[in-house]
């Protein structure tokens, strides 16, 4: 019987080539094909809600396929969960309708990025964070998020490499916040997102943190569609993919 399944997927992308399956390196969509496929004794193509780079992170990661199986959902999580060796675990597996696309369907996403903003860098986790030891204008980099919400041209954005029909995109929200620790974290939440569109929009928050731009600046940036006037693209580890939202 045919079934579309949905898939909720974690993974440390450190090691990894980002989400997209490529001819030689080791990807996250690569390794699950080859885990799912084994079990089910069928080849299984995988749609994900989109890319994530080399060396990004998620915890809310979604994937779908069709398999001719009646194997309960949560015995097929299991399974994939018991044989895979590397750091990517299905968090949820469910039998949706045939019509849902792991892409297609979505309405919005919500990325975090992380920064640590102490003198002195941590060991433990290092990977998952951007160190910064100079102290960050938390309240200006929220003036710079406020200006983010809503529908805008998001050109100064996009790094090249994946062109678009179209550079706008709608974000809904956008905050900073200060977690114990000096621990901050950069969420927003948009309808889609264009190359590299969060580390150059946090690249360009740091910059106005550190004064090296004013709020005012951060507008002439959004709206110039320019990417060279935008700050430095931030370091992949401190970016996760913390859900992607269906109506």
């Amino acid at each position: 019987m045919l079934q579309t399944f949905k898939l909720t997927i974690e993974y440390d992308g450190t090691r990894f080539y980002g989400w997209q399956r490529q001819a030689d390196r080791p990807t996250i969509q690569e390794e699950l094909e080859q885990v799912l496929s084994r079990i089910l004794n069928q080849p299984v193509a995988l749609d994900g809600s989109g890319r994530t780079d080399a060396g990004v992170h998620a915890w809310g990661q979604v994937a779908s396929f069709c398999a001719d199986t009646d194997m309960d959902p949560r015995v097929l999580q299991k399974g994939v969960n018991s044989l895979m060796k590397l750091p990517i675990v299905l968090t949820e597996c469910i039998r949706v309708s045939d019509d849902f696309h792991a892409r297609y369907s979505a309405v919005s996403k919500e990325y975090h990025y992380h920064i640590l903003n102490t003198e002195d860098p941590c060991a433990v986790g290092r990977d998952y964070v951007w160190h910064i030891y100079s102290p960050l204008d938390i309240a200006v980099m929220n003036q710079c998020c406020a200006l983010l919400c809503g529908t805008h041209d998001f050109k100064s954005f996009e790094n090249t490499g994946a062109p678009r029909r179209s550079t706008v995109r709608t974000v809904f929200a956008a905050q900073v916040e200060n977690q114990p620790g000096n621990r901050l974290v950069c969420r927003i939440c948009a309808d889609g997102f264009l190359k590299n569109m969060v580390r150059n929009i946090v690249g360009t928050l740091v910059d106005a943190g550190r004064y090296k731009i004013t709020v005012k600046d951060f507008e002439s940036i959004l709206s110039a569609k320019n990417r060279s006037l935008a700050g430095a693209t931030a370091p992949a580890r401190g970016l996760f993919l913390k859900q992607v939202n269906y109506a």
